[in-house]
């Protein structure tokens, strides 16, 4: 009786356990693979892709969004997350084999985050300064958007590989800008 007891103690003590240690642990944080540490940074999911027949309207709706919002830290935030919303399109129009459209939207996606130092150093001047946790997660989405450009590059075709190279020179204007702020 007493064996049986002490047995379902430890099987609960395991149970419990073994999920508070990974908690603990946070193992999920820091992935590896072939020898590099991922960036940990999450990128939003993008709804639906440029390859859509509605795509149009989510066009006219970011545009909207965009002529209407006046505050230069809100505006930096929104060509945030149209930028990195756009990457991730870009690696599932990948994965789906379209390797233009693919490159067209990183490139659209680059372009945004290229906007967003001017946006700064203009709200800086009008004497808000963005928050340090908004430049910590904008040089994180920088690094992110640098290793998915290297992803993207090993995926494509040999010839087409050479495209992506203008999107590593925005990247790096983007880096370079940022370490200013």
């Amino acid at each position: 009786m007493i064996k049986k007891y002490l047995l379902g103690f430890i099987i609960a003590l395991l149970v419990l356990s073994v999920p508070l240690v990974f908690y603990l642990l946070d193992l999920s944080s820091a992935p590896v693979i072939f020898g590099q540490e991922k960036v940990a940074y999450n990128l939003p999911y993008p709804g639906i892709l440029p390859d859509h027949p509605l795509y149009f309207l989510k066009a006219v709706r970011d545009r909207l969004t965009d002529i209407t919002t006046r505050d230069l830290i809100k505006k930096a935030n929104v060509y945030l997350l149209y930028s990195d919303k756009r990457v991730a399109m870009s690696m599932m129009l990948l994965k789906k084999g379209k390797n233009k459209l693919a490159v067209s939207t990183f490139s659209k996606g680059e372009k945004y985050f290229l906007r967003i130092p001017e946006l700064l150093e203009n709200s800086k001047k009008q004497g808000v300064t963005p928050s340090s946790d908004f430049v910590v997660t904008l040089k994180l989405s920088n690094e992110k958007h640098h290793e998915l450009i290297g992803q993207l590059k090993n995926e494509l075709p040999q010839g087409q590989a050479q495209t992506t190279d203008e999107i590593f020179k925005t990247n790096q204007d983007i880096k370079d800008k940022l370490s200013k702020l």
